[in-house]
C-alpha cells in the first residue's frame, strides 16, 4: 500500500532539513500507539532510529535505517527510512521524506510511504490508521516551520 501526504510550510527546504531532529521526531509522534524512542542518530545515510511500540507488557521493537539522503537538482532535500525490524503485522516499510521548494520560498513536506503486511486486505484495513498517524504530523510541521498556503 502506498500513499502521499503533502504539507505546505513557510520555511525554506534547507532550514526544514536542518530542523529534522530528535525533538521534532518526538513531537511528530501520535498519541497512539504508545512508544519509546530508544535511539535516534539523525536523518543521514547510515543513521538508525529505534523505537519500541506498546506498553510494558506488550512491546514491539521497530528499527529503521536511513538508506539514502541528499539534495536533488530542483532543490528538494530528501531522506529515506526503511524498516529493518518491524512490529507485526508489518513486513515492509519504506518512507521517503521529500522537502520540496514551494512558491514564496516555503516547502512542501511530502510523506511518500509504502508498507506491506503480506496481505492486500490487511494492507487496506490498516490504511486509515497509518494515514491518520501521518496526518497527525501536519499541524506539528506547521508549528515548527510556519503555516503556508494550502497544498
Amino acid at each position: 500500500m502506498r500513499f502521499y501526504l503533502r504539507t505546505p510550510v513557510a520555511t525554506p527546504p534547507k532550514q526544514v532539513w536542518q530542523g529534522f531532529s530528535r525533538k521534532l521526531f518526538l513531537d511528530l509522534a501520535p498519541p497512539f500507539p504508545p512508544f519509546r524512542l530508544r535511539r535516534f542518530d539523525g536523518c543521514q545515510r547510515g543513521d538508525e532510529v529505534h523505537i519500541e511500540l506498546g506498553t510494558n507488557r506488550l512491546h514491539y521493537p521497530w528499527t529503521a535505517l536511513i538508506t539514502d539522503h541528499g539534495v536533488l537538482p530542483d532543490g528538494t532535500y530528501y531522506f529515506v527510512d526503511e524498516g529493518q525490524r518491524l512490529p507485526p503485522p508489518l513486513r515492509f516499510w519504506r518512507h521517503r521524506h521529500l522537502l520540496q521548494p514551494a512558491p514564496g520560498g516555503g516547502t512542501y513536506i511530502v510523506e511518500d510511504l509504502e508498507y506491506r503486511t503480506g496481505g492486500r486486505l490487511l494492507d487496506a484495513l490498516l490504511y486509515p490508521l497509518v494515514w491518520a498517524q501521518f496526518a497527525w504530523r501536519r499541524p506539528v510541521y506547521r508549528r515548527w516551520f510556519g503555516a503556508a498556503g494550502r497544498g
